[in-house]
């Protein structure tokens, strides 16, 4: 059976889920934004910089709540409000959370609008032993 986790230490959920679902030893986290998990009220950051480092703040909040650490991740699902503006910016950051040799598959796509003001977002699957 699945067993469904509300992070204590995660930034409260903008919609109705679970931060992380655990499937055997999988780990789905759930879409992470830029917002403060200390206080909600705060505005997401301003620029693809500060809102990828808080996303990634964000993931690891999550996946620590459930056992586990970037390490785990197997695949990540990126979203991005200005595409051409922010994906080589977003590649850069991106390579500050995962060795170069271990990069978890993914996939990043351009949206039309995200949550809260975001510009961008990701999701996690991480696999744990």
């Amino acid at each position: 059976m699945p067993i469904f986790h509300l992070i204590k230490d995660a930034p409260k959920p903008v919609g109705p889920y679970s931060h992380v679902v655990e499937a055997g030893d999988f780990l789905f986290v759930t879409g992470q934004l830029a917002t403060d998990p200390d206080d909600d009220s705060l505005p997401v950051p301003d620029g693809i910089e500060a809102q990828t480092h808080k996303v990634f703040d964000n993931l690891k909040r999550a996946l620590a709540g459930a056992g586990a650490g970037l390490e785990h991740v197997v695949f990540a699902r990126i979203y991005l409000m200005h595409f051409d503006r922010d994906y080589a910016t977003f590649n850069k950051l991106y390579l500050e959370y995962f060795p170069h040799d271990r990069l978890p598959g993914r996939t990043t796509v351009g949206v039309t609008g995200l949550a809260r003001g975001g510009i961008v977002e990701v999701d996690l699957i991480a696999h744990r032993s």
